[in-house]
């Protein structure tokens, strides 16, 4: 790494680079803008009266005095000196946003203007110059952001970030899993002018790279070579990019921690009908699925392979039938859970991971064409998982056939949501059964499969530590499937069992494979290029057809005036395998010796549920189930149970009844409504209960008068939330183990809707206390006393001095300065203040939080909001969570993100007069 005071390391590049000691090209170096309002500082005040005697400045020889002065004046000057390097250094990447540059690699100018925000648009001659650009201009804002997912998601975190135990955890599983080495094959699949664009892409990114060493292209990197050597940032390639889909698919993913947690809550349950009370189906939640079967484009295939794997078995058939999930198994599904969890997230958070999307009818409309809204709830992080652009061919033309604006990747061309000229369309999380365990018996380097053993593959890994040693890591793989139990070092602790008719030497080792649709090259990014291309439903089932993974709900609206929904992704086929006495559908792990649990392929394409124009007028998606259980193709026993997407269907047919044409700005209120479930379905039982008077009711007198608003100015809000904590962790916490405790989401909601009717339910028994039989109520009771105590010692024994803003807070920090091991000024200054936030786990606004953490911490939420009016695209409107720059020193760091926070957006301007117009910069890239 360089000296970052000496500029020699810099590469020479005539006219390309910007003068770093010339401001005249760059964004003005000003400081982070303060989102939260700063302590003011009082003015400098005598601290006594000149005029009394005893207040007089103590008297100093000549000398004496001289000297302090001149100490003075010399900490002043170091202050200045050490004040304007870190300012130097922290605002030496920002990049050139206005003016000319050269780049390498272009065929012919391409125009930049950016907004106030600095959100980019681009106008090309050409795809590949369009797509260069872009790789270009993200380079500028985003690089680092880029590197690090890069490194993520291809097992090498730990040559960045050093001998950190959880980065070479994380480079374990990945490597593990193979994603890179996927994401490889994946390449020569995609159709040729995918590669092309892939290609100019990362040539983009390239061209940025070799005008700027380390520190110029991130202070980062700077931040990096205090601890480890890491060495220039290696150059951009195609499969950087197809790798970053690997992650995010990861992150998307569906079922996978149900499945698990079945499993783990039957180790303690032993017992697969109280297991399945825990994961209750999607109609006793009493919402609505995303479509009815009326709805439905083409006929329900209701012979398909993929239908016949859903029986649930009763308690008396698991007993007399075969199971798999012995005490061994189950040891090794518990490591499998803690290696899955090692993977280092990077814009998901397990079931939080969703979205609300809706596409009204233009007949409800005020511009009389379709409304699209979508705010994909993702990890909040800094900077932002989105990045906000406009790709625009000068002449549209099926050489060039880009059009678009929206929001999308740093690191991957095109954009993953938006708008064009003939459509728009979001994605929420489709919450598919992608993936599945297999539990393995293992016999020294075979695997048994059916009555036979065969050998398990191998091959090895080295993972590079800077600063450290590197790491050894055999991956073994069991009928084409990565082994992950022992993967973290857990061999030792893993159960054996005798193998009937064995030898008691030979020993059988339970051991957990893993299937996952992503693990097969598969052309998500041709279907990326298609969906910003499209320009009608029938051009979405096309782009939808080649969407491998992840899974996803493509909710849409046309020019032509159509709403619609396409589900995409891949969905395996399963069969029913007799002779179980747990399900074979997925969702609880598979028997690995099993060859009939193994996939059938996939499920057809044209088969994928897709609606266009539904009765309703309407169309939400909300990571619900799709259609009613039973109808249609199988794809998941495990969703979202619906209680955002059925507020925001009461709110739209409220909006509809009242005769008032909907909005952007009715979109934007409901997409940052606050109304909890909790008192319909909960508080009515909370209020019923007999408490002490006095101090122990205070919570329930709140709870009668509030009005449901997860307000951060509210104490019913808070109280609710703590009674909803201690009333889970009453109810559940002494049957199942720490891994699976209730996270307080909406499977727990559901279940307890049911267990509130029924007072005497075995789970309202606390197993810890003997002779002693608990039911519904005296549970009820504990909780609103145990709240009332809890808020006393971390709030105040007066609840008038409750607020949910106090607890429920959002703490942003960046991957790499903001950690608790970087000095309190460089955490000031990469990590925005915490913040309180309204909204909770099932509000629309869902701002979620894990009721096993402790505490109310915001891990999750709304990532983005966009409004589409399709009639009046200039009227639409966006924002996002921080900012558009990645650089910490940067203006668009974090300067959207005041508005965010209050539910406010920024005007997402279509057409190039208009965004001309509103331009504040502008940039030539030159060949």
């Amino acid at each position: 790494m360089e000296n970052p005071a000496d500029n020699s390391a810099e590469s020479p590049v005539d006219n390309t680079v910007e003068n770093p000691a010339d401001n005249s090209a760059e964004s003005p170096a000003v400081e982070p803008q303060q989102d939260s309002p700063q302590p003011s500082q009082p003015a400098a005040q005598p601290t006594t009266s000149p005029t009394t005697p005893a207040a007089q400045e103590p008297r100093h020889s000549g000398p004496a005095r001289r000297a302090l002065v001149a100490a003075l004046v010399a900490l002043a000057v170091v202050a200045a000196v050490l004040g304007g390097t870190a300012r130097y250094l922290t605002h030496r990447p920002l990049p050139a946003t206005a003016g000319n540059l050269q780049v390498n690699g272009l065929q012919a100018p391409v125009t930049v203007l950016r907004d106030k925000q600095g959100v980019p648009r681009v106008y090309a001659d050409s795809a590949e110059d369009l797509f260069l650009a872009q790789g270009f201009i993200h380079a500028q804002d985003r690089f680092f952001e880029m590197d690090y997912r890069r490194m993520v998601a291809s097992g090498r975190l730990a040559e960045i970030v050093g001998d950190d135990p959880a980065a070479i955890a994380s480079d374990t599983m990945v490597r593990t899993l193979g994603w890179r080495r996927i994401a490889h094959d994946e390449f020569d699949l995609l159709a040729p002018q995918t590669r092309t664009w892939l290609r100019a892409y990362a040539d983009g990114v390239n061209a940025y790279l070799a005008t700027r060493s380390p520190s110029r292209l991130a202070v980062e990197y700077l931040a990096l070579s205090d601890l480890v050597a890491t060495g220039d940032p290696e150059m951009w390639e195609p499969v950087d990019s197809l790798v970053w889909l690997k992650a995010m698919a990861w992150d998307m993913r569906g079922n996978y921690q149900d499945e698990l947690y079945r499993a783990l809550s039957y180790s303690t349950l032993q017992d697969v009908d109280l297991v399945e009370e825990l994961f209750p189906p999607f109609e006793a939640s009493g919402n609505t699925p995303i479509l009815q079967p009326g709805d439905l484009l083409a006929p329900l295939n209701v012979s398909s392979a993929n239908t016949v794997g859903r029986t649930v078995g009763s308690r008396a058939a698991g007993d007399a039938q075969r199971n798999h999930l012995t005490t061994g198994a189950l040891t090794a599904l518990s490591q499998a859970r803690e290696a899955v969890s090692h993977v280092s997230r990077l814009v998901g958070y397990g079931d939080a991971t969703g979205s609300n999307a809706f596409a009204v009818s233009g007949e409800h409309t005020a511009s009389g064409a379709p409304l699209l809204a979508n705010d994909p709830h993702l990890a909040l992080t800094i900077p932002s998982p989105w990045t906000q652009m406009g790709l625009h061919c000068t002449t549209v033309s099926a050489e060039c056939p880009f059009d678009v604006a929206g929001f999308g990747f740093a690191g991957f061309p095109g954009l993953m949501i938006g708008q064009n000229a003939d459509l728009s369309w979001g994605l929420a999380n489709l919450r598919a059964d992608v993936t599945d365990f297999f539990v393995e018996q293992i016999r020294g380097d075979n695997v048994r499969q059916g009555n036979a053993w065969e050998p398990v593959s191998t091959h090895h890994e080295t993972i590079s530590v800077a600063g450290g040693d590197p790491v050894e890591l055999t991956v073994r793989t069991a009928g084409g499937r990565p082994i992950i139990s022992d993967v973290l070092g857990q061999e030792d602790t893993t159960a054996v069992a005798h193998s009937p008719g064995a030898s008691p030497s030979a020993l059988n080792q339970y051991a957990v494979s893993l299937d996952w649709t992503a693990l097969s090259p598969g052309t998500t990014a041709d279907a990326i290029f298609a969906l910003n291309a499209a320009g009608s439903p029938e051009d979405v089932q096309a782009a939808a057809a080649a969407f491998s993974a992840p899974a996803q709900a493509i909710v849409f609206a046309t020019a032509a005036g159509d709403i619609g929904f396409q589900a995409a992704g891949r969905i395996p086929q399963r069969a029913k395998v007799p002779g179980y006495g747990i399900p074979t559908d997925g969702s609880w792990p598979q028997d690995g010796q099993e060859t009939a649990t193994r996939w059938q392929g996939w499920l057809p394409a044209e088969q994928m549920p897709r609606a266009l124009n539904p009765s309703d007028g309407f169309i939400i998606a909300a990571n619900q189930a799709v259609l009613p259980t039973g109808k249609g193709p199988f794809l998941s026993r495990d969703w979202d149970y619906g209680f955002r997407s059925e507020r925001v269907r009461t709110l739209l047919t409220e909006a509809i009844d009242s005769g008032e044409p909907i909005t952007p700005a009715t979109a934007n209120t409901i997409q940052t409504d606050i109304l909890s479930p909790g008192p319909t379905y909960v508080v009515p039982a909370l209020l019923s209960v007999d408490v002490p008077s006095g101090f122990e009711s205070d919570g329930q007198r709140l709870l009668r008068h509030w009005d449901g608003l997860m307000a951060t100015d509210s104490a019913g809000a808070v109280f609710f939330a703590e009674t909803w904590h201690h009333l889970l962790q009453l109810t559940f916490w002494d049957e199942l183990p720490a891994k699976v405790r209730p996270d307080g989401g909406g499977r727990w909601l559901t279940v307890l809707i049911g267990m509130l009717e029924a007072h005497e339910d075995p789970f309202w028994d606390d197993r810890s206390t003997l002779n002693v039989v608990e039911t519904r109520d005296e549970v009820l009771r504990q909780s609103l006393v145990a709240a009332r105590q809890s808020l006393t010692q971390r709030v105040s024994k007066n609840p008038a001095d409750w607020t949910w803003g106090a607890l429920h807070q959002l703490e942003l920090q960046h991957p790499v300065l903001g950690t608790d091991t970087r000095p309190f000024p460089v955490r000031h200054f990469a990590n925005p203040p915490s913040v309180a936030l309204p909204g909770s786990i099932l509000t629309v606004n869902a701002t979620s939080w894990d009721a096993t953490a402790g505490s109310f911490a915001i891990h999750s939420g709304p990532s983005m909001r966009m409004v589409v009016d399709v009639g009046r695209p200039n009227a639409s409107t966006w924002v996002n969570s921080t900012g558009a720059s990645g650089h910490p020193a940067s203006p668009h760091y974090r300067d959207q993100m005041h508005s965010w926070i209050a539910g406010e957006t920024y005007p997402f301007l279509f057409t190039r007069t208009i965004v001309e117009r509103a331009g504040v910069d502008m940039l030539t890239l030159t060949p």
